[in-house]
């Protein structure tokens, strides 16, 4: 996919990176393109930069903030990554954003920082980017602009944030503020690294706050900042304490499988929220580097790192413009939340992390190397969020089945997200975000009432993840019928396949569905149905099929189309199967889920591919002699 003519770069050298052809050229490239996209709507004191797009729920004021300092951040890993060796004018942008931003006179002053607030947010950016810039913007600037900064930042001092990942603000803001001799709470700096000891959940995953909230928050923020801390921390009168060497040895942990989670052109697993950051998922490969702790051949990690970069780039990301649209690859607000603004999606700019590292530094040189899933394929199991990762080298794709992470409050009654909510998720496709898709979700299994309401997947209770299988159970509420019904779910990865094997609890007479993959394009999809089968297949040869095993009606095939409810494409489809009416009490429904770029024909997965239920139990047979035997009551299986 050729590079938009937008966006000149410079040439591409396949000896030292014979995947992907980009070098520390093509990332400063991209930075600088990013920055002067960004300027033409800076306000005459360039303090604010009022992007074009949706507003967020803090106001346009706030909106502007997060401008500057979200592209301040990309402008302090450009600066300081070439030694201050840049074009002077962006030192000058940001020393004059910083005097105005910090002027409570001025026009374009920056709002205080009180309890909860966006500002928080941005402030940890400012504050990391002035560490990080030191010689060449701070000690640069005015002492009473220095001083006004102090003051501003000071608001952090004894605030309140909320209980997750926001901690870690306060921590680098204040932390920033010890390091220039100025006012701060240690108290507040050593409770905010005290609270993530309760969230780590061992093999370097921690959860964002209380419940089990696992996605791209746990690279781009729960390892990143005790690190950044700690970096300040290094330069200001004792140190981290030793804390550092903890954060550095869990981030190596959770290094050791990240690069599973990305496809061999360079998608990452699309889950969880905030997605419009898009290349903010590479900042613990550079983290990783930068901290002297990661697992990953210097080659492997620029080998992901452009490879995701360069996806971005070839569809879209920035646009003509230059800017960053909310969305995934171009405008798409229902994969966006409402605190999300014109600007969110520059935290992208912690992406560009590695270009504090020095040209000269081996990520930069070595020769890059194949990622594993163009080496073979694999299927790996992270107990601590209860996902299985599966990619197929042939085709590329990378697909997470989730048992795990369900981003539910802790007592675990809020709605259903479908970034959190489905089976599986995939490195070429999206969930069915829209809201008015909802009632035809993806990789999922529905009790549906008469009048088409369908129950949703809540807390997810974990049963066991490991050896190519995972299984969990939740409790589905369907409105007009009393109680709660139990669906657990015995996951079996076989290949390129996902079986899965469904306990289902309903009342006589509703009916049951389970949906595969969400394909999306932007030309309608292939449709076909079958006995017991469903296929959905793009433009490009992308194909999402449900092939029914046992429990399903043969005659209850369909696939669902929908348009503008999907991050990949504004044309989606989902394949189904359904059992129209639900006999009461407890029964076993079993399917295989296929996503793969190859053909796929249904009809032989029916023959290749059996099972049976009964009072033994669940038996999967595959055509090459493999016997799967599920233990419904955790998940575990036997050859």
């Amino acid at each position: 996919m050729p590079v938009p003519p937008h966006l000149p770069l410079p040439p591409t050298d396949r000896v030292r990176s014979p995947r992907t052809g980009w070098t520390r050229a093509h990332w400063e490239a991209v930075a600088d393109r990013l920055l002067d996209g960004c300027l033409p709507y800076a306000t005459p004191g360039l303090a604010q930069y009022r992007l074009p797009g949706r507003a967020s729920w803090s106001g346009v004021v706030s909106d502007g903030l997060e401008g500057f300092a979200r592209t301040f951040l990309l402008a302090a890993f450009r600066i300081a990554g070439a030694r201050g060796e840049v074009a002077p004018e962006l030192i000058e942008r940001y020393a004059a954003g910083l005097a105005a931003g910090t002027d409570p006179s001025g026009n374009e002053a920056w709002p205080a920082l009180t309890d909860c607030s966006q500002q928080m947010v941005e402030a940890a950016s400012i504050a990391v980017a002035l560490h990080e810039t030191r010689p060449w913007v701070w000690e640069k600037l005015e002492d009473r602009v220095r001083e006004r900064i102090v003051d501003w930042l000071s608001g952090f001092v004894g605030r309140r944030t909320w209980d997750n990942n926001w901690r870690l603000f306060q921590v680098v803001s204040e932390q920033f503020l010890a390091s220039v001799g100025a006012p701060h709470r240690k108290e507040d700096i050593e409770g905010g690294l005290d609270r993530i000891e309760d969230w780590y959940a061992g093999d370097g995953w921690y959860t964002d706050g209380d419940g089990r909230n696992f996605d791209y928050y746990i690279g781009w923020a729960m390892h990143l900042y005790p690190l950044l801390w700690s970096r300040m921390a290094a330069a200001t009168d004792g140190g981290d304490g030793g804390r550092g060497e903890v954060y550095r040895q869990r981030l190596s942990a959770y290094l050791t499988t990240y690069p599973h989670f990305f496809g061999a052109d360079g998608a990452p697993v699309h889950q969880g929220r905030s997605l419009t950051y898009r290349f903010a998922v590479l900042a613990p490969l550079w983290m990783g580097a930068l901290a002297d702790c990661t697992p990953l051949p210097p080659g492997l990690t620029r080998r992901i790192a452009s490879g995701t970069l360069r996806h971005f780039v070839e569809r879209g990301a920035p646009d003509e413009r230059g800017l960053l649209p909310l969305g995934w690859y171009g405008t798409h607000l229902p994969t966006t939340q409402p605190y999300s603004g014109p600007a969110s999606p520059y935290w992208a700019s912690k992406g560009f992390l590695g270009l504090l590292l020095p040209a000269d530094h081996p990520v930069w040189t070595d020769r890059e190397v194949l990622m594993p899933v163009e080496e073979a394929d694999r299927c790996v199991a992270l107990p601590a969020p209860g996902w299985l990762l599966h990619s197929t080298r042939h085709d590329g794709i990378v697909r997470l089945v989730n048992h795990g992470s369900d981003h539910q409050p802790p007592e675990g009654a809020g709605e259903d997200d479908p970034h959190y909510a489905a089976f599986a998720y995939s490195t070429a496709t999206a969930p069915q975000s829209a809201p008015h898709a909802r009632r035809r979700a993806d990789n999922h299994l529905a009790l549906v009432a008469p009048d088409g309401t369908v129950s949703r997947r809540r807390r997810i209770h974990p049963l066991g993840c490991g050896d190519g299988r995972a299984a969990s159970w939740y409790e589905a509420e369907l409105p007009g019928q009393p109680g709660t019904f139990r669906i657990e779910t015995v996951s079996l990865v076989h290949g390129p396949w996902e079986v899965r094997v469904h306990h289902v609890q309903a009342p006589a007479g509703v009916a049951v569905r389970e949906t595969g993959y969400a394909v999306a394009h932007h030309r309608r999809q292939q449709a076909a149905t079958g006995e017991g089968w469903a296929l959905a297949r793009t433009a490009d040869g992308l194909t999402s099929a449900v092939i029914a095993l046992h429990g399903w009606d043969e005659d209850g095939a369909s696939v669902l189309h929908e348009t503008h409810a999907n991050a990949c494409g504004p044309h989606s489809a989902v394949p189904s199967l359904t059992l129209a009416a639900h006999p009461g009490g407890t029964t076993t429904h079993i399917c295989l889920t296929v996503l793969s770029r190859d053909t796929v024909d249904p009809r032989a997965l029916r023959e290749a591919v059996t099972a049976s239920a009964g009072e033994d139990g669940v038996e999967i047979r595959f055509a090459d002699g493999t016997v799967l035997r599920p233990d419904p009551a955790g998940g575990r299986h036997t050859p």
